[in-house]
């Protein structure tokens, strides 16, 4: 194993500077309320939440710059009591290294401007060695930042919590281009760990790209079937931005279905550019395997979403941020 990760995106997606990202995050994480209402369909008829809420200890957040989805993913991380946790699962999407299955990480430690969360390294070799997990060289870890967007706010919400000199241990895990069965393969040996009320899982996802540089330009009106739409063309029946937002409930509400082959054949109807689907789809499989929980009351619930922009013309584009929880108990 190697010795530590540097927080190789620091000073631009996030401060590089340990006091500022502090009062951020402690902003952010104070500003969500104690109670919210549930906002996917699915779980909205269950009315009012508190937050944190008991059992909850999986949560989706999203990964891009701070400036533009901080707020959101501290009410991801806000929704878990951490008093508890003594290791962090961390799924997220390959962005730059092209992988069919899983990879994992050579470092002891993942360095943050506040500080560094230690790895829990007997735990990443037993399971690279039994799930058949590559590993990731330091140049791929260090440049993907779907899990590295998350380090200061596990650091953070743990530092609350934990004795810094002995804080829980992370398990990242990188999922690549996953097939449906791959998904499922890794969601059963990601299974038995969803039992343990000592683990925590944190799955790393920003949901709708849409424009014409993510090449995704799906549109659906109000009347008559989705579309995609191009220079040009007017769009009358509802402005762009609302149907980003209905396509993006629509992942939303398979996810919190609990299935796994529904939120892949939602994806597939719609071609929601979730790019932290893959992520998702191993979570999810891990839950219809598992043994030691109570699936039903497994299924996520969404608590933030926002988009990056209003979109109101084919020229625009934006990326949507989604926050939610899951109980495992």
């Amino acid at each position: 194993m190697s010795s530590s990760r540097e927080a190789s995106h620091a000073g631009s997606w996030y401060s590089h500077k340990e006091n500022e990202l502090s009062r951020q995050l402690d902003s952010w994480l104070d500003a969500v309320p104690s109670s919210t209402t549930p906002i996917g369909h699915a779980s909205a008829v269950q009315g009012p939440l508190t937050l944190p809420t008991q059992g909850a200890r999986a949560i989706i957040a999203p990964h891009a710059g701070y400036s533009y989805s901080g707020a959101a993913a501290a009410w991801a991380y806000k929704s878990i009591d951490w008093s508890n946790a003594q290791r962090v699962f961390l799924l997220g999407p390959s962005h730059h290294h092209y992988l069919t299955g899983a990879a994992t990480t050579t470092f002891e430690t993942y360095d943050t401007p506040l500080g560094s969360l230690p790895i829990d390294t007997e735990l990443v070799q037993s399971i690279a060695k039994d799930w058949k997990l590559d590993w990731m060289s330091a140049a791929v870890d260090e440049a993907e930042h779907s899990l590295e967007m998350h380090l200061p706010y596990i650091y953070k919400v743990l530092s609350r919590t934990h004795d810094l000199a002995n804080l829980p241990r992370l398990v990242p895990i990188l999922i690549g281009s996953t097939s449906a069965a791959t998904e499922r393969s890794l969601g059963k040996h990601l299974a038995p760990y969803l039992a343990d009320p000592k683990n925590v899982f944190v799955i790393s996802s920003d949901f709708c790209h849409w424009g014409s540089r993510f090449r995704y330009t799906y549109y659906v009106p109000k009347s008559g079937p989705p579309t995609q739409i191009r220079a040009g063309i007017p769009v009358s029946d509802r402005p762009i931005h609302e149907s980003i937002a209905e396509v993006d409930r629509q992942s939303m509400d398979a996810v919190e279905s609990g299935s796994h082959q529904g939120f892949l054949s939602q994806l597939e109807a719609t071609g929601n550019t979730v790019c932290g689907r893959h992520p998702i789809g191993v979570f999810l499989a891990a839950v219809e395997t598992s043994e030691g929980i109570d699936r039903e009351n497994a299924r996520f619930k969404f608590v933030r979403y926002e988009r990056s922009s209003l979109v109101q013309s084919v020229r625009d584009s934006s990326v949507s941020y989604a926050s939610a929880f899951a109980v495992l108990s």
